[in-house]
């Protein structure tokens, strides 16, 4: 699937989030409709159009609810537990986008790393039922 290049704004958030991250273990992917960053194979964070979505855990929400910029992730109409998104404003300063990746890493890193899943066999290489 050929996807659209990145918006200056949202490229420029992504190096930005790149940037503390650095050498830790990381993968990106294109998911919730912008880059997703997982550490250890757990989602971490995930840059958009939208702002910043992160994985606080579900003990960490009210406190991550009341700092400003902040409000509940919903997706398809329902919140997700554990995620925040934190609106483009209140990423605009690098302390305040270290103290969410800080607070996401703080909960992803109890988490037990994934493992990778094989990847599937080409579509000719692949047996066919008849």
């Amino acid at each position: 699937m050929i996807r659209p290049p990145l918006s200056s704004d949202l490229a420029q958030l992504v190096e930005r989030v790149r940037n503390p991250l650095t050498g830790m273990p990381l993968t990106e992917r294109h998911m919730f409709g912008g880059i997703t960053f997982l550490h250890r194979g757990n989602m971490l964070c995930c840059v958009s159009n939208k702002g910043l979505m992160v994985r606080v855990g579900k003990e960490a929400e009210p406190e991550a609810l009341a700092r400003p910029q902040a409000s509940r992730c919903m997706g398809t109409g329902r919140p997700m537990a554990g995620f925040i998104m934190v609106e483009p404003g209140g990423l605009s300063r690098d302390k305040g986008l270290t103290n969410w990746l800080a607070l996401a890493l703080a909960y992803v890193n109890t988490l037990p790393a994934k493992k990778k899943k094989p990847l599937p066999a080409p579509a000719r290489a692949r047996k066919r039922k008849i």
